[in-house]
């Protein structure tokens, strides 16, 4: 693995770390300065009052909705809808995005006295999009205006259908538009859009759905309710925002910041019910990874297995003892995508085996017979990690084939698909997530072509895996304090990762300490002579630090550690909450034996190259 030191200037850091020195209410100061703004000038955020938005994020962060293009438009015709007392539906989506969206968009239309109906399509029956059967029968129903949520930028048929049967459509997404331009709607709301100046582009769709939530509630109701009404959406848009892996800067750090504090204290019953279920006691504030990991996917269940409306009625539903049965289903259907997700990728595993070819592809394209749409997405992100290759798991269906992809960062999934676009049927996604479908028979063609794509676009050394370190760091600077600090900065996610530190030349003091066959501990301290301890820091050089590192029990057999060898280590810095042996704990991302330090001799020719 390469380590990549991400670079920032000497006076920026000094600038940065002057500012939040003087901010008193961040309570940052000296080094503990120095590394925080360090660590936000690698993630571009460069003066003072950025810094402090980002670290201490509120709702007056909160871009104008109107500043997105579309919004009045929209706003106007939904509250004319609700004066009226027209039929709303609301078309989503099946993912945690989609229907999250339409529980945002719901809520925020019965609060302003309308009321709304909504279809989310089944994943197997009717596939991703707007379908113009759906949009007929609401029409047949008296419907008059229809909004999508997390759908439709590409939905040209469906618009042209609406307009024909006299519906009005607005169309709120965020995923990229096409070449031929943007769908006939009454508005179109995306930041991805040509010409939308709305700073923040990097919304998921229940974001944007928000967003016509807080212009809607602006312009119907008293200014008091606002800010509650806003702050208790922020735990749905939080979950949305991480579940979907948009980054965690700008307005989505506010949702993400802001809703997973709020998560703390859940009121809703159906909220209180999901968290009892992934096992997350309330009272304290989740970390994305939580939400991620254990939220996220049983949200997700209920569309990749089942049906998602699931999902829109956990979270509006008022009864506990029925929001107890529809999380324990959306539990029950999370184990079920978990084994058929293995199954498929002991399969591909195989594939691997027994396929010289595969194993050197620059896009890898897997497919099989009936492998259940609802998981190859989930699969294909799995083969990712794997193999560091851009891949796409497709299910064949008879003559039919439904497929999905995930990226590696130097490549462009959505550009390549858009280069081949006559292979498909539909498709659509992001840079590093598409969805497609196309004739079965046209597997081959796709793979040959996304292959020669690939080896165009791509070299070797972008699938060598490359770790970025924020700082360099003696280990004596790793305390409580810094931990502190570096929680400032929390959620963690796309675009904000967790920072990842090196510190040169520390100490193993025990043999590695094996677990699970696949996992070590390694017990360290700071190395440095003891005529470099000076200062009233001396007794920091004593600490000893546990770190973990996860599946790397290989690596320390095969590097054969022994007591008193001297490492460089790449960490993540954390807390062990154990009540016995709890305390600072370092995280290991990597390791390596230090190398020995040369020193020229005048005589030795041999020692003069080593140093060259």
């Amino acid at each position: 693995m390469r380590w990549n030191l991400l670079s920032a200037e000497s006076t920026e850091i000094q600038n940065l770390a002057q500012a939040l020195n003087a901010n008193s209410a961040l309570r940052l100061k000296g080094e503990l300065a120095s590394i925080v703004a360090r660590l936000l000038l690698t993630r571009d955020i460069t003066d003072p009052e950025a810094a402090g938005n980002f670290l201490a994020p509120s709702l007056l962060c909160l871009h104008s909705p109107y500043a997105m293009t579309g919004m009045q438009v929209a706003v106007d015709r939904l509250a004319a809808a609700i004066a009226r007392k027209e039929g709303i539906l609301i078309y989503g989506d099946y993912d945690v995005d989609g229907t999250t969206a339409i529980v945002i968009l719901k809520t925020a239309i019965e609060l302003c006295g309308g009321s709304a109906d909504f279809h989310v399509p089944h994943r197997i029956r009717e596939g991703y999009g707007m379908k113009d059967d759906v949009i007929e029968r609401a029409a047949a129903s008296g419907v008059r205006l229809i909004i999508s949520v997390d759908t439709g930028i590409r939905a040209f048929r469906a618009a042209d259908t609406a307009r024909r049967l006299g519906v009005d459509l607005i169309v709120t997404d965020h995923h990229l538009p096409g070449h031929d331009g943007l769908p006939s709607a009454l508005a179109v709301l995306n930041p991805n859009q040509p010409g939308c100046g709305y700073p923040c582009k990097a919304l998921c769709g229940c974001g944007v759905a928000f967003k016509v939530a807080q212009a809607l509630m602006e312009k119907l109701l008293d200014r008091p309710d606002q800010s509650r009404l806003l702050m208790s959406f922020m735990k749905v848009v939080a979950i949305a925002t991480i579940a979907d892996a948009v980054p965690l800067t700008g307005e989505n750090r506010v949702f993400a910041k802001l809703g997973l504090d709020a998560l703390r204290a859940p009121v809703s019953p159906g909220l209180k019910a999901l968290l009892e279920v992934a096992e997350l006691g309330t009272g304290r504030a989740l970390t994305s990874g939580e939400v991620g990991f254990r939220i996220a996917p049983r949200l997700n269940a209920a569309g990749r297995m089942d049906v998602a409306r699931d999902v829109v009625e956990l979270f509006s539903v008022k009864d506990a003892t029925r929001a107890r049965e529809i999380a324990a289903r959306l539990n029950q259907l999370n184990g079920e995508r978990q084994e058929e997700e293995l199954r498929i990728l002991e399969e591909v595993e195989k594939r691997f085996q027994e396929d010289p070819a595969l194993r050197e592809s620059f896009c890898i394209v897997v497919d099989g017979d009936d492998w259940h749409r609802g998981v190859i997405g989930i699969t294909a992100a799995r083969v990712v990690e794997r193999y560091g290759r851009p891949t796409l798991v497709v299910s064949r269906e008879g003559d039919e084939a439904h497929g999905s992809g995930r990226s590696i960062h130097a490549f462009h999934l959505l550009n390549a698909l858009e280069s081949c676009a006559d292979l498909f049927d539909r498709y659509g996604g992001h840079a590093h997530a598409v969805g497609f479908a196309l004739p079965a028979e046209r597997i081959p063609d796709l793979r040959c072509h996304l292959e020669n794509y690939a080896r165009e676009h791509l070299t070797l050394a972008d699938f060598e895996p490359m770790l970025d370190l924020d700082a360099r760091i003696s280990l004596a600077q790793v305390t409580p304090e810094l931990l502190d600090a570096l929680r400032r900065l929390e959620p963690f996610g796309m675009g904000n990762p967790e920072p990842v530190f090196a510190a040169r030349s520390v100490r193993l003091l025990q043999p590695p300490r094996i677990m699970k066959e696949k996992h070590i501990k390694l017990k360290l301290n700071c190395s440095e002579n003891r005529e470099q301890r000076t200062g009233n820091s001396n007794w920091r050089h004593s600490v000893t630090y546990d770190a973990l590192g996860w599946r790397l029990a290989e690596r320390a057999r095969k590097e054969q550690l022994l007591p008193g060898d001297m490492l460089d280590i790449a960490f993540t810095v954390g807390h062990n909450d154990h009540p016995e042996f709890g305390g600072l704990e370092l995280t290991l991302c990597d390791f390596v034996r230090t190398a020995p330090v040369c020193r020229e001799n005048p005589d030795s020719s041999a020692a003069k190259a080593a140093s060259e």
